[in-house]
């Protein structure tokens, strides 16, 4: 970890990666840990400070996640939020139970100014709450720094330590104040100074690059997006024509896309491109293939076969560059040997199997998707790059719901630029996060011209995030949405209705497959 760094421990809170992002936004490099990881193993990355991530268990239930004991004693100021707090005031002689009023949402806390960890706030302030447990009784080392009606203990402060625990959840919008509590605790508890830039990452990154690859070459995915783009700028500055950059029409890309890539990387990016034609081979394994993991699946399949063929091509290559980036690693696995939930399958999460025997390089992995704009920023990826919206590695092939045919695939590309075409035109593209058009396994009764039709159900997705952990619809325009919907029903051979997606991340995802 880079100096004056902040280590997270992941107890499989929802809300651990908002923890990272609210840390770096006081630009303050942070990392999320397993809570399992040993003292010795943290006291080597030297942290500031360390916070203790929420979690979905009850600190008194059989295989309650725990930590490390001795990490209490390392000397460093740590900061317990929600699960966090009530395990470590456990171990630290206090009683937890469940609560008689559990808490959930807004809540209102009477805190003690006078605290470094609530300096500069009003006494009284709106939190976020989200427990059906909490610390009862309080050990004699313990102070109270806040409460609310129903919680006397809402944040505590150990007298002869710099542990603080607050039972609310500082890093989500609906606290008030809760990047001025953060900021208290990195800035005066930790006494970190916000050194940390996306500029500094980016030399990190090229120099580790660089170091890994050595004088060997390595191979690098990129399908035109922002996390490939961004990936391949950074491997080209670090080891130049070392770098192989391969370009995979899987057949389920969007309209033009080929031609499009193809051109911003030789144009602005000076990079050579190997390009491979995988349409047919794609689309034939997607035959009568439904389930969503399948398809994922079934599309890795085919990159790992165009991976291994251009590796048997090019034996000097012993490295694969992968634009994974945290939303991934999170909704795909616990990386980190936490207990988080998986959410969906990523086909570049975790890397290529074995046997490519090439050993994954992730220069992203830790970044939400508004770093890795920024990031690109810094190494001259073009705005047409990275003003550009999220698109899946499956591409539509998860877009087309149910049976993947390549009539579907076809309406699917034409609505969907249509789409985007009109959100350029109408300025909206750049002002939401992403957008894109679904392809419903269903048929609609219609009349066109006199005639009855029966024809596919298109579903406009378009949300609003700024790090795709969470995400809400966007309300765009009725005049916009209307133009939509008439240009698609009456440009696009086999649409007859269109419909508006107008749900937020949770519950439901951003994709729908």
């Amino acid at each position: 970890m880079p100096e004056q760094s902040i280590a997270i421990l992941d107890f499989g809170s929802q809300y651990a990666q908002l923890i990272a992002r609210r840390v770096r936004e006081q630009h303050v490099y942070c990392e999320i840990l397993p809570c399992t990881i040993s003292a010795d193993a943290l006291a080597k990355l030297a942290p500031r400070g360390i916070i203790l991530s929420g979690g979905p268990a009850s600190v008194y239930a059989d295989a309650a996640p725990t930590y490390d004991p001795t990490i209490l004693e390392l000397g460093v100021p740590i900061l317990g939020i929600c699960y966090g707090m009530q395990l470590s005031c456990q171990m630290l002689g206090c009683h937890v139970k469940a609560a008689t009023e559990r808490e959930y949402g807004r809540a209102t806390i009477t805190a003690d100014t006078t605290s470094p960890l609530f300096a500069g706030i009003a006494r009284e302030t709106i939190v976020w709450m989200s427990h059906g447990d909490q610390v009862e009784q309080l050990a004699d080392d313990f102070e109270v720094i806040a409460q609310t009606r129903t919680c006397p203990n809402a944040a505590v402060k150990h007298r002869h330590s710099n542990f603080y625990g607050v039972q609310f959840h500082p890093e989500v919008v609906h606290t008030q104040h809760g990047a001025e509590i953060l900021s208290n605790f990195v800035y005066s508890i930790c006494g970190c100074e916000g050194r940390w830039r996306m500029t500094s990452y980016a030399q990190r990154a090229i120099e580790e690059i660089r170091r890994e690859v050595g004088d060997s070459r390595a191979l690098c995915g990129v399908s035109g997006g922002v996390d490939s783009a961004v990936v391949a700028a950074l491997a080209h500055r670090a080891i130049g024509d070392q770098l192989l950059c391969v370009f995979v029409d899987s057949g389920t890309l969007r309209l033009n896309e080929v031609k499009q890539v193809r051109e911003v990387f030789q144009r602005h990016l000076d990079i050579p491109l190997h390009f491979v034609d995988a349409a047919d081979q794609s689309l034939d394994a997607l035959e009568g293939v439904t389930e969503p993991e399948e398809k994922r699946k079934t599309i890795g399949e085919v990159f790992i076969r165009v991976f291994e063929q251009v590796s048997r091509e090019n034996r000097d290559v012993k490295y694969l560059m992968q634009g994974t980036i945290y939303p991934d690693v999170i909704e795909s696995l616990s990386p980190l040997g936490g207990p988080s939930a998986t959410i969906k399958s990523h086909h570049n999460v975790g890397g290529l199997p074995q046997r490519l025997n090439l050993k994954i390089v992730e220069p992203l992995r830790y970044l939400f998707k508004d770093e890795v704009r920024e990031l690109g920023h810094d190494v001259d990826v073009p705005p047409e790059i990275l003003k550009r919206h999220p698109f899946p590695g499956p591409g539509l092939a998860v877009r087309v719901l149910g049976a993947v045919t390549r009539q579907r695939m076809d309406v699917l590309r034409k609505a969907d630029a249509i789409f985007i075409d009109e959100l350029r035109a109408s300025g909206w593209y750049d002002r939401v996060s992403q957008a894109f058009v679904v392809l419903l396994p269903v048929s609609s009764v219609g009349v066109m011209g006199d005639e009855r039709t029966y024809e596919n159900v298109a579903a406009i997705r378009c949300v609003d995030t700024a790090d795709y952990m969470t995400a809400d619809w966007s309300p765009l325009p009725r005049d916009l949405l209307a133009t939509v919907s008439s240009r698609i029903i009456n440009e696009v051979r086999g649409v007859n209705r269109v419909v508006y997606d107008i749900s937020s991340k949770p519950p439901s995802t951003v994709e729908w497959e």
